[in-house]
């Protein structure tokens, strides 16, 4: 394995497969099986989910809603997709633990740095749910700050695209791939890798970035493997 213990970044999207909104269990116990996969050649794993597959703060506070609620409403959505995901670890034989930055005592632990790092050392998948446990900041600035505080390798962004692209591919067929790019040609070119925040943390704290397509079966192992899919920020 190129790491020893990584942070995987999933957005709440990408749960739903080909769903509008919810979580599709088959995608799950892909993603769940992928995991298992690198997990059982050594890697360390912790992993960060979004909630926009349940509940978006940004676009609940433009219909009206304070802006502070509705990212605590959206940090309760990133738990239910932890559990979902726990669950689905568990069904293939991954002991895991859940912390959440939002104390919630009977469905999971209380996100403590060290707990986390020695839940991690024992050989079980952590998932921190609830973001930060702050409003305005966004599950890509926890996936961020999570995987400093436990000194990840790597953030591995799991996205429905193969990498970062000139402009989005879905919308513009011209638009080419980065298999490797620095941290400031992003800032200069404009790209949209993770929001200001997250991406600022990563670089002060030279936390490389990988951007791959967590869709397709087989690529977690490829990125574990140090292989050059995706494409690399550092």
């Amino acid at each position: 394995m190129k790491y020893k213990r990584i942070l995987l970044k999933l957005s709440g999207e990408s749960l739903m497969g080909d769903k509008q909104y919810g979580i599709d269990n088959e995608r799950v116990k892909q993603y769940a099986e992928d995991i298992k996969a690198v997990h059982d050649k050594g890697l360390e794993i912790a992993i960060v989910i979004g909630g926009g597959n349940i509940f978006r703060g940004l676009s609940a506070e433009k219909s009206g809603m304070d802006r502070a609620q509705a990212d605590y409403m959206g940090m309760l959505a990133t738990v239910i997709n932890s559990m979902a995901l726990q669950d689905a670890l568990e069904k293939v034989g991954i002991k895991t633990r859940l912390l959440t930055a939002i104390k919630m005592e009977q469905i999971c632990e209380p996100f403590i740095r060290r707990r986390a790092v020695r839940h991690l050392e024992k050989g079980r998948v952590v998932i921190f749910g609830a973001g930060t446990g702050n409003p305005y900041f966004t599950t890509d600035s926890a996936a961020a700050l999570r995987a400093i505080e436990i000194k990840a390798d790597a953030v591995l962004k799991g996205t429905r695209v193969d990498g970062i692209y000139t402009a989005d591919p879905e919308k513009d067929p011209l638009a080419t791939k980065y298999e490797e790019i620095s941290f400031k040609e992003v800032y200069a070119k404009g790209l949209n890798v993770m929001d200001m925040t997250a991406f600022t943390l990563c670089e002060e704290n030279q936390v490389p970035i990988i951007v791959f397509d967590m869709n397709k079966h087989g690529n977690f192992m490829k990125i574990a493997n140090g292989e050059p899919i995706g494409t690399l920020v550092k």
